[in-house]
């Protein structure tokens, strides 16, 4: 039986039974980049959400507010307040549709544009960091193989 002190003072090992599989060391690993790259952006005032829109609407144009909700999975309640940080910061500008007031289209400006070169130089130090282990052949096999596994998710493009 282990003491309560031996317990407390033994480094914690990760059950064999859960290294065996891929999903777990998947999970484990994307929460550790998720959290290293959200406290870059924290640094900033920035989260994670505020990212994603910049890159949505840099990517594929102005877009309907609804249809960010929609294209990043994303509450309507919450993406309404990233839009009106982003907007505020005059990273976004935000119009409505004449055609439909409740309609509300979003476009990401020029200095939003810069942001985003700025958050994506942060995301790849991060990347840089968690893929350290692997040389730069590793590192292209597993996008690869990462890429295929994403896009047989349900409700992937």
């Amino acid at each position: 039986m282990v003491s309560e002190e031996s317990a407390a003072t033994a480094p914690a090992a990760t059950p064999p039974t859960l290294l065996e599989l891929s999903t777990y060391l998947l999970s484990r690993t994307g929460k550790a980049a998720r959290g290293r790259l959200a406290e870059r952006l924290a640094r900033r005032g920035l989260r994670l959400w505020d990212m994603a829109v910049l890159a949505a609407l840099a990517d594929f144009g102005p877009h309907a507010q609804r249809d960010l909700v929609r294209r990043l999975g994303v509450d309507p309640s919450d993406m309404a307040k990233v839009t009106d940080r982003l907007a505020a910061d005059g990273y976004v500008e935000r119009a409505r549709d004449t055609a439909d007031r409740r309609r509300v289209s979003v476009t990401v400006t020029d200095a939003g544009r810069a942001l985003l070169a700025e958050l994506r130089a942060e995301a790849r130090a991060v990347q840089d960091e968690m893929l350290a282990p692997l040389s730069a052949a590793e590192r292209r096999v597993l996008h690869d193989l990462l890429g295929r596994v994403h896009a047989h998710l349900p409700g992937a493009p």
